[in-house]
Order: structure tokens, then sequence, then C-alpha cells
């Protein structure tokens, strides 16, 4: 078993090497500001996200995303009426590039992160709380000139220990350095 853990870092490595040779010499840097609308178990709440990410190659790439609320929806339980707002939402994402044109990228990304809603109505506990996620997700870039461009893309978070899951639709301007 060993043998076979030390083989596959071996390998790893050699195969890895020639992507990060060119990954030091032509990293994108970037950064973004959007607007995001989630839905959860029929209730809308928005959020302003920040993310920074780094393409190392034409066809791969990570982001951090941030997010803080900004808008709330009622939704209607057993217990009656409660507000339910995103606090804050944090993930980290593998992201794959699809070059269609010099100006435009399909992407898909799949990463985790975590959520924290909040209600102040006792009814509404499903809501509540700080939630786990996988995330996955698609959507398109389109580079205006060589260092402005605009997003738009679809996430989709599984929560862990929960029975909610979330779609959220968002578009915003990505400045690359």
């Amino acid at each position: 078993m060993k043998t076979l853990i030390a083989s596959t870092l071996v390998a790893g490595s050699v195969l890895a090497a020639p992507l990060l040779a060119q990954a030091q010499t032509s990293t994108d840097v970037y950064g973004s500001v959007n607007y995001g609308q989630t839905r959860t178990r029929g209730a809308d709440t928005g959020a302003i996200q920040g993310r920074v990410g780094a393409k190392f190659t034409p066809n791969f790439g990570v982001e951090a995303e941030v997010a803080g609320g900004v808008d709330g929806d009622r939704v209607y339980t057993a217990g009656g009426p409660a507000k339910v707002k995103m606090e804050h939402q944090v993930a980290g994402y593998a992201v794959g590039y699809l070059p269609v044109t010099p100006n435009l990228d399909l992407l898909a990304r799949a990463g985790y992160g975590t959520t924290k809603f909040s209600t102040g109505n006792p009814a509404a506990a499903a809501f509540d709380g700080s939630r786990e996620s996988w995330n996955y997700g698609v959507g398109a870039e389109y580079k205006l000139d060589d260092k402005n461009g605009l997003r738009a893309d679809w996430t989709k978070s599984e929560y862990t220990k929960s029975d909610l899951s979330s779609n959220t639709v968002s578009v915003g301007y990505v400045r690359h350095f």
C-alpha cells in the first residue's frame, strides 16, 4: 500500500511540474463584484458577492467567494411567518474554462462553502444557523477588453446534514489584473 501511495505521489509530481511551470508564466488574476439572488425552500435572498481568482491555464483556475446578505424574504411556516435573510457566505472553487472566442469563456465550477441564514423565528429553525455545502455551477464571462468583463453564473448549493438546497443566479463586473 505504501508503495502505491509513493508511486502515485511521484507520478503526480512529475505530471504537475510542467503544468505549474506554465502556470507561473501565464497566471491571470482577477476580482469581481456581483449581485446574487438565492432561492432556498421558497425564500429569495439577495447578496453582494466578492470573488478573487486565478486562472492558471486557459482551462483551469481556482476562486474564492465571500458574500454578505442585503435582501431577505418572508416565508410561512407552521409556526407563522418568518423573515429569512442570508447573513454571509464563504466558498472556495475549482474552475474549468472553455474558451469559445477570444472574448467569451464558458465556465464550470465546483467547491465547498458555508452559508449562514437567520430568521429570528424558532418555528423556522430549518433556515437558522450556518450550513456547510457542496456547490457546483456553470456560467459565462464576456471580456469587454483585456482588463474588464461581465460574468453571469448559476450555482447549486447542496447543504450537508440538512434537506435544504439553494440555487443562486449572479451577475457582475470582473476586473483582470
